[in-house]
């Protein structure tokens, strides 16, 4: 068969299509959250989507990241093995002083109870579902959720998309322009060109532009 002269092969390759992530209003967020049963999960939550955090960095957070005096978090083993900052909630601040004189954890912020150590992700993505199925959210399963809600409410509240993207921990600019896709507050303020002008405006520009 390699002998003919007229073989084709062709070599086209199929881009995945890529799903828009769902993001929740923020009243249901919160709903979720405070729909927790232990303040350990309530700040578990609160972490994740307050600093826009993977489910990894929240269950790997130490006392040490936190910098109130900068109001940031430090992420450290981030995806890439990159460390970066993110913003620090006063909020979050406020409760997790409760839950460290409370809890005193050692090394972990968020400690297994069982082994000390951290949180399995898996524990995590458990803690979100039954907080979420209690807030009788339908839509927007995982706890990364959090995370698309996060990066979605800080472009409508009308931050940078580039400090987003360093806050988000995104080696390229297109991964973050994704949540301009699914901001649907941002597209619904937009008008269109036929509500931009009126009709009679536009022709009295175009009569006189033949003078």
């Amino acid at each position: 068969a390699l002998g003919k002269k007229n073989l084709k092969i062709d070599f086209t390759v199929r881009r995945k299509r890529r799903k828009l992530p769902t993001v929740l209003p923020p009243e249901q967020v919160f709903k979720i959250i405070d729909a927790t049963n232990s303040l350990k999960h309530r700040l578990l939550l609160m972490a994740t989507y307050s600093a826009g955090l993977r489910a990894s960095e929240t269950v790997n957070l130490k006392a040490e990241h936190i910098d109130s005096g900068q109001m940031l978090i430090k992420i450290v083993n981030a995806k890439g093995e990159k460390e970066r900052y993110t913003l620090l909630s006063e909020r979050l601040l406020k409760e997790l002083r409760e839950y460290y004189a409370i809890q005193r954890p050692k090394e972990w912020l968020f400690p297994s109870e069982q082994t000390g150590k951290p949180l399995q992700t898996r524990t995590l993505y458990l803690i979100y579902e039954t907080a979420r199925e209690k807030a009788g959210v339908k839509t927007g399963s995982g706890p990364h959720t959090l995370r698309h809600c996060f990066a979605t409410h800080l472009l409508e509240a009308g931050y940078d998309i580039r400090k987003i993207q360093l806050l988000m921990g995104h080696r390229s600019l297109a991964t973050t322009s994704i949540y301009l896709h699914v901001s649907r507050q941002l597209l619904s303020e937009m008008k269109s060109p036929l509500d931009l002008y009126h009709p009679e405006t536009v022709k009295e520009a175009g009569h006189g532009s033949n003078h």
